[in-house]
């Protein structure tokens, strides 16, 4: 079979470049279910602020139940990802990584131990929830233009509607006229399903009406227990093939009839069934009985368990832990660095000796 490189040198066509990579876009996509948003043009601002994200930082799962593929890189890395990019001179980035090593390393003894790593863990997930916080207050005052510091559904879908290109003004009219708005099915769909979530997110006593806190909970499902067991019933409603509220392997690693095209795909799809079957077999299901229940699902969510930031420390150790002691030393960090920041910042063989 012609390689890629010979496929594209062959052609020598700009048009038919353009065409592979678009192709390789769409396979490297992995199938939307029933709840995801459609996707948003990259300068739609208002929209961006006032849709719950579909990627949730520091959370191990996504509200679509895809995993998440930077959860590695967001805990370990924090605020500090967008600094490791794959152009970056790799001498910096290493210096950076020697920097989080020496402050991950609270007892200084040139190591990091399970513990070590399952405090900072905890310290980043932390990070990511402030950050969400001071998000929140913006995003919340966009969608409260009274400022009275409570917003009800009829605003919010207002405003969500004109993110999707509705006439503000109109729509407001036909709402507060208890008129019929002409929506598309697949818009609706989407309204219903954030509908259900925002009287999820209404604390008791329910009144429609979310203040700054509640919409916090609406955004980030993480930051509220309530909200984190119902992010859990909605993957579980997508995931769940025969309707008995638990999931299976076979249904955690269901893909779509004709996801499959060609090699290309049929590798890549491997590789996505092989982490879910290692996340599913070794963590979210805890007593191994291949069966994981909501109960089991939630508490893998959890961004703040303790026992799940532990387990995830074991297991960043154990990637790059050759000498077998348990433990990380800043060697082994640098020689296994894409792993700890997505992206490729050295050939270890013949520059880590040069920082030393």
């Amino acid at each position: 079979m012609m390689s890629r490189q010979a496929f594209l040198c062959s052609l020598g066509s700009l048009y038919l470049s353009l065409l592979f990579v678009f192709l390789l876009m769409d396979v490297y996509a992995r199938p939307a279910n029933n709840s995801a948003l459609k996707e948003k043009p990259a300068d739609s601002k208002d929209e961006n602020e006032i849709l719950p994200p579909d990627h949730l930082n520091g959370v191990k799962m996504e509200m679509d139940g895809h995993l998440n593929k930077e959860f590695h890189q967001e805990v370990f890395l924090g605020k500090e990802m967008e600094e490791f990019e794959e152009d970056s001179e790799p001498r910096k980035n290493r210096k950076k990584l020697m920097v989080i090593f020496s402050k991950v390393d609270r007892n200084d003894d040139k190591k990091i131990s399970a513990k070590e790593m399952q405090r900072w863990i905890m310290e980043k997930t932390d990070e990511h929830f402030q950050e969400a916080v001071e998000e929140n207050k913006m995003h919340f005052r966009a969608v409260d233009p009274d400022g009275d510091g409570h917003v009800s559904w009829d605003e919010y879908k207002i405003k969500f509607l004109a993110s999707k290109g509705f006439n503000e003004k109109e729509i407001a009219e036909k709402i507060k006229n208890n008129e019929e708005l002409k929506i598309d099915e697949e818009t609706q769909e989407v309204l219903d399903n954030l509908k259900d979530r925002w009287y999820q997110a209404d604390n008791p006593p329910p009144d429609l009406l979310l203040n700054e806190e509640e919409f916090l909970s609406f955004l980030h499902p993480e930051h509220s227990r309530g909200m984190l067991k119902f992010m859990v019933k909605e993957i579980i409603r997508d995931l769940d093939q025969d309707g008995d509220k638990k999931l299976t392997l076979s249904e955690f690693i269901s893909l779509p009839v004709g996801t499959v095209e060609n090699q290309q795909a049929q590798d890549i799809d491997d590789d996505w069934v092989k982490d879910r079957r290692k996340e599913f077999e070794g963590v979210i299901d805890a007593n191994h009985d291949g069966i994981v229940t909501m109960e089991e699902l939630e508490e893998y969510m959890d961004p703040m368990n303790e026992y799940n930031a532990l387990n995830e420390a074991k297991q960043m150790i154990a990637v790059a832990d050759e000498n077998q002691n348990h433990h990380l030393e800043l060697e082994e960090i640098l020689k296994y660095s894409e792993y700890f920041t997505g992206s490729k910042l050295m050939d270890y063989a013949r520059n880590v000796h040069e920082e030393f």
